[in-house]
């Protein structure tokens, strides 16, 4: 007895004083000031969120997980050298960044370089893949293709392109076009706007006058409520636009009410009624205070991080070339529905929805597949050697 005593007394003094397992670090970049931030800061959020239900469930194996955070500054050069500074000063196991694909391409060269792992949560206009990053947002055929054929069916054929001056923008406007003139459409116009733009003037004329049937909308940033806003002082608040980088929390409170007529295309909303969605946006809500919303980008930046940890687990260490192997199996019934890292490209079978803006600012689903879609990054009306023609011509092009 006095044995037995003796030795629980040893092991609650081990327990007492034993050093903590070392945390398992992970790196969250994002914009946390700048033009971008209103979009980026949420996905920090949505991460924390992930992080915290992570080790409230005790951690990955035995290890709590840290995030180390670190601000963008909407600036694509300072991207990359956080990037730098995460993967090799703080030696993080994983890279959760980006928004902005200017922001990814300028990290991506980094990512290689250290091959090391990072997980980018946005839609984009693919004509790109890596070994060292996964993309847990919509490839162009998962998005800006039935995107554009369902606004060209439904909305009608003569569009004005109106993005932001990057690559994104360009790119998805390029395919947009090409969906145009085969459906036998009419582009009246192209027009693009420096990320930090708040005069919408000559876009707005320009509207007013050629009048189209369509806006096709692939703005990023604060830049979407100055133009919004700008269509209802000219009382052209009834021309549909059909948005490709706008979702739930780019718009809050009154500013909501610019959107009634209009539309986006995404693989989640926070409207989706299921076990999963309502129990991610409750938890969300909790956390970060009742008027907050969830969106697409928010989503994929959660599940992100719950694709991760199950391939730490798989894997038995969150080394990042051992992670990168396991990452490849991962599948899991999330608040989109069910997910499934592809494999082939290291992108994400994902749902394409398209809803309507409501006054409250929520999406009301108005289309939507049968079943998850296949990535296909490079849109198979040309070949790979084609696309990669355009993607340089592109990023000459665009502003850095």
């Amino acid at each position: 007895m006095l044995l037995a005593l003796l030795v629980l007394a040893v092991l609650l003094l081990w327990r007492q004083y034993a050093t903590p397992a070392a945390p398992i670090r992970i790196g969250v970049l994002h914009s946390l000031t700048g033009p971008m931030a209103s979009s980026e800061r949420p996905l920090v959020d949505a991460i924390r969120l992930a992080v915290e239900e992570i080790n409230a469930a005790g951690g990955l194996l035995g290890r709590p997980v840290e995030m180390v955070l670190a601000d963008g500054a909407s600036d694509w050069p300072r991207f990359a050298r956080e990037a730098e500074r995460l993967i090799v000063e703080q030696q993080v196991s994983a890279l959760f960044a980006c928004w902005t694909s200017a922001c990814r391409k300028a990290v991506k060269p980094v990512v290689e370089k250290h091959r090391h792992l990072m997980f980018y949560p946005v839609q984009y206009e693919g004509l790109e893949s890596s070994p060292h990053i996964i993309y847990t947002g919509a490839a162009p055929n998962q998005q800006i293709i039935p995107g554009t054929r369902w606004a060209l069916d439904k909305l009608g054929r003569r569009v004005y392109l109106l993005g932001s001056d990057y690559i994104f923008p360009r790119a998805a406007n390029h395919i947009i076009r090409d969906l145009v003139l085969a459906g036998g459409g009419h582009v009246l116009a192209e027009r693009y706007l420096a990320m930090d733009a708040t005069d919408m003037t000559s876009v707005v004329e320009e509207i007013r006058r050629l009048r189209p049937e369509v806006v096709f909308n692939t703005i990023n940033g604060d830049a979407n409520t100055h133009f919004f806003r700008a269509l209802r002082t000219a009382g052209l608040a009834d021309v549909p636009v059909m948005s490709f980088s706008l979702a739930e929390h780019g718009m809050a409170g009154s500013e909501a009410a610019l959107l009634s007529a209009h539309y986006a295309v995404w693989g989640y909303f926070q409207s989706l009624d299921s076990p999963e969605n309502r129990r991610f946006v409750a938890a969300f809500k909790a956390r970060f205070g009742a008027q907050r919303v969830t969106s697409d980008p928010i989503e994929a930046a959660y599940t992100s991080v719950r694709l991760w940890s199950r391939a730490v687990l798989d894997a038995g260490t969150a080394a990042p070339h051992e992670v990168n192997r396991t990452i490849l199996r991962q599948s899991l019934g999330g608040p989109a529905g069910v997910v499934t890292v592809d494999a082939h490209s290291r992108h994400l079978w994902k749902m394409a929805r398209i809803g309507q803006f409501q006054a409250d600012g929520q999406l009301r689903q108005v289309w939507t597949t049968t079943q998850p879609i296949r990535p296909t990054p490079y849109p198979t009306y040309r070949s790979l050697r084609e696309w990669r023609v355009v993607s340089d011509r592109l990023n000459h092009q665009a502003r850095p």
